[in-house]
């Protein structure tokens, strides 16, 4: 055998058949006898043959391939919703083309163009949080290429997503710190211009006030990545205005929050609780471990590959909302209940 790519030629001139009958035998159809197929599936197997992606691609008019847009690649909560993603893809016979909108708009509208030049069947997607014109989505479902939306959507656009409850897990995980003895609270916040974030704060301010604790904007600020955390802390501190609570919207802030603390020698929890948000690699390594909340991004990805592949291979029109079940991981920078 030449060092080719095994062909289904190949395959049909070694067995004295035809090509037809090789190729029927393949999917399975019930014209071609058991012992045919057998022998067909043998030699494939031996001779390592694989379909042409490109031949199939043309015979169905679909390329099989699934693009996804997120905006970190490196960000443990995106890497795990990737590995979701390719996991689900893997079973179904689907590759992915990653690509990285490092939280650019204008970085997000070329990779929508990328991935639609590149022939893609679907699209997997989660906004930059500063984009606030959604055109270039909606130009994507005209073509009538699918788009599942996940943990940051776009209102206003009636499409597939799947989430999780914001609110609740902020609810849960404040009113945690609450039951621990906190009193004095602030949340340090993503921005407002992202449901996930508001979603986030109106949990921790609706914990507040159930719970019979003041609660007004004051207690909110602005911080959303390791050195805003961090910085953050430090003005709190020499301001005289360190709570005896901290809940962030995601880990990396408050692994910042936790440095800062750690370096101005505030004990935690003893002295300040901190709660976190995701449940990234990042929240086992602080110092003290972080509570946060477990946001199953494994899970959130592998589920949207699910629902885009079904709408890709079925050409459903029902929009789908799921939502992905977060539980509280409690570990040492908060006190136990």
């Amino acid at each position: 055998m030449k060092s080719h790519q095994v062909t289904i030629k190949d395959i049909a001139k070694i067995l004295d058949i035809s090509a037809s009958t090789v190729s029927r035998a393949l999917k399975d159809h019930p014209d071609i006898s058991i012992e045919t197929k057998n022998k067909v599936k043998e030699l494939a197997e031996k001779l390592k043959y694989k379909p042409n992606a490109i031949a199939l691609s043309l015979q169905s008019n679909k390329s099989h391939i699934i693009g996804i847009i997120v905006p970190q690649i490196v960000n443990h909560f995106f890497s795990t919703v990737i590995s979701g993603i390719e996991e689900l893809a893997a079973e179904k016979g689907y590759n992915i083309i990653i690509t990285q909108s490092n939280e650019s708009q204008k970085k997000e509208l070329a990779n929508c163009q990328t991935l639609l030049s590149g022939r893609v069947d679907g699209m997997i997607v989660s906004r930059t949080k500063n984009t606030e014109n959604f055109d270039h989505f909606r130009n994507i479902l005209s073509t009538g290429t699918p788009i599942v939306f996940f943990d940051r959507t776009c209102h206003g656009i009636k499409t597939d997503k799947v989430i999780i409850d914001d609110y609740k897990a902020a609810y849960d995980a404040t009113e945690y710190l609450i039951k621990t003895g906190c009193k004095n609270l602030l949340h340090f916040a993503g921005p407002e211009n992202l449901k996930i974030s508001s979603k986030r704060m109106w949990g921790f301010a609706d914990a507040l006030k159930r719970n019979n604790i003041f609660f007004n904007e004051e207690m909110v600020y602005y911080a959303d990545n390791f050195s805003k955390g961090y910085n953050l802390t430090f003005e709190l501190y020499k301001s005289n205005h360190l709570p005896d609570g901290i809940f962030t919207v995601n880990d990396m802030t408050a692994a910042g929050t936790l440095s800062a603390l750690n370096e101005l020698k505030i004990k935690v929890p003893d002295e300040i609780s901190v709660f976190g948000f995701t449940n990234g690699i990042i929240s086992q390594i602080t110092s003290p471990s972080l509570s946060t909340v477990e946001q199953n991004g494994y899970l959130m990805g592998y589920s949207a590959a699910e629902i885009l592949i079904n709408k890709i291979e079925n050409e459903t029109t029902d929009t789908i909302s799921k939502i992905i079940p977060t539980k509280l991981i409690i570990r040492n920078s908060t006190k136990k209940l």
